[in-house]
C-alpha cells in the first residue's frame, strides 16, 4: 500500500460520504478503517463510505460486470456493509463523471441490491432507477419513548419501517435505533422513517439509518416513504397504470420520487463533490488498530 490514499468527499441532500477510488480492489478497508474514516471528529467524517471498484475486480460484483463496469461497495458509517444507498448511488455517479468514467446520459452501477440505472442530467440533477419495492406481509410497530406507531414494512433492497406521525419531533433525538416489533420482521436491523404530511403529494421525513444513526437524508428511505404514502393514499400504479410522484423533504433538501406503472421507482435529486485529498495510510493503520 502506498503511504497516501486518494479520497473525495461528496453529499446528496447532505447525506455525506467519504469516496475511496480503488478500481482494482487493492485497498483493504476493514470495518474499523471505515469507521475511522467516517468519524466526524477524528477522521474525515461521513454517513458512509463509497468504495469505487470495477465490478470485475470484486468477488461480490463480478457476475454483474457485463452489465455495469463499476461497483458501489457501500459501507455504513460504523463500517458495516449495506445492500444499497440511494443518495450514495447519485454521488457515486457524480464521482464517475468527475473522474472521466461517465458522461451526461445513462450509466449502469452495480450494487449489492442489483444493477441500478442512473441518468446524469445537464442541469446537474441525478436520477436513479431504484428498482421495485417489496411490501412484506405482517404488522410492524415502532416506538420512541412511550409513543408507538404502526409502520409499513417496505424493502428497497434494504429494509425500512415507515411510520406516519403528526409531528416529526415525536421521533425524538434518533441517536439510538427506535425499538420495533416483532423482532422477526427485521433480523438484521432496519432503517426507520418518521413521516409527516406537508400537502398533496408532499411529505417530510426524519430517518434513523441502520448503522449510521440519524442522517440528513436517505434515498432508499425516501423511496420507501413514497411507496408507503401512496398505498396509504389508496394509490398503486401497478394496479391503475397511472404513475405517482411525491415530493419528499429530508432535513438536507428535497428529493422527487416517482413510482411507475411497471413498479419501477425513480429518484431524482442533487449530488455534489465538495473536496478531494489524500488519506495518510500510517494514520489509517494506527486508527484501525487502536
Amino acid at each position: 500500500m502506498s503511504t497516501r490514499i486518494a479520497f473525495l468527499k461528496g453529499h446528496g441532500t447532505e447525506n455525506d460520504f467519504v469516496i475511496v477510488p480503488d478500481p482494482e480492489n487493492a485497498i483493504d478497508l476493514p470495518p474499523a478503517a471505515v469507521a475511522a474514516l467516517c468519524d466526524r471528529r477524528a477522521g474525515i467524517g461521513g454517513d458512509g463510505l463509497l468504495h469505487v471498484v470495477r465490478s470485475a475486480a470484486h468477488p461480490e460484483a463480478e457476475a454483474m460486470a457485463a452489465e455495469a463496469e463499476w461497483f458501489m461497495d457501500y459501507r455504513n458509517g460504523d463500517g458495516s456493509i449495506a445492500e444499497m444507498c440511494g443518495n450514495g448511488v447519485r454521488v457515486f455517479a457524480r464521482y464517475l463523471q468527475r473522474a472521466g468514467h461517465a458522461t451526461e446520459g445513462d450509466l449502469a452501477v452495480a450494487t449489492r441490491g442489483g444493477v441500478k440505472t442512473v441518468h446524469l442530467a445537464k442541469n446537474g440533477d441525478v436520477t436513479v432507477g431504484m428498482g421495485r419495492a417489496v411490501l412484506p406481509d405482517g404488522d410492524v410497530t415502532v416506538s420512541v419513548g412511550e409513543r408507538s406507531w404502526p409502520a409499513r414494512n417496505v424493502n428497497m433492497g434494504n429494509p425500512h419501517a415507515v411510520a406516519f406521525v403528526d409531528d416529526l419531533a415525536h421521533a425524538g433525538d434518533l441517536l439510538s435505533p427506535p425499538p420495533f416489533s416483532p423482532a422477526s420482521a427485521y433480523p438484521d436491523g432496519v432503517n426507520v422513517e418518521f413521516v409527516a404530511d406537508r400537502g398533496p403529494g408532499h411529505v417530510a421525513l426524519r430517518v434513523h439509518e441502520r448503522g449510521s444513526g440519524e442522517t440528513r437524508s436517505c434515498g432508499t428511505g425516501a423511496c420507501a416513504v413514497a411507496v408507503a404514502t401512496a398505498r396509504r393514499d389508496g394509490a398503486d400504479p401497478t394496479a391503475t397504470g397511472i404513475p405517482v410522484t411525491y415530493t419528499v423533504d429530508v432535513p438536507g433538501g428535497t428529493l422527487v420520487i416517482t413510482e411507475r406503472p411497471d413498479g419501477e421507482i425513480e429518484m431524482t435529486g442533487p449530488a455534489v463533490i465538495v473536496a478531494e485529498g489524500e488519506i495518510d495510510a500510517d494514520w489509517l493503520e494506527a486508527a484501525t488498530s487502536a
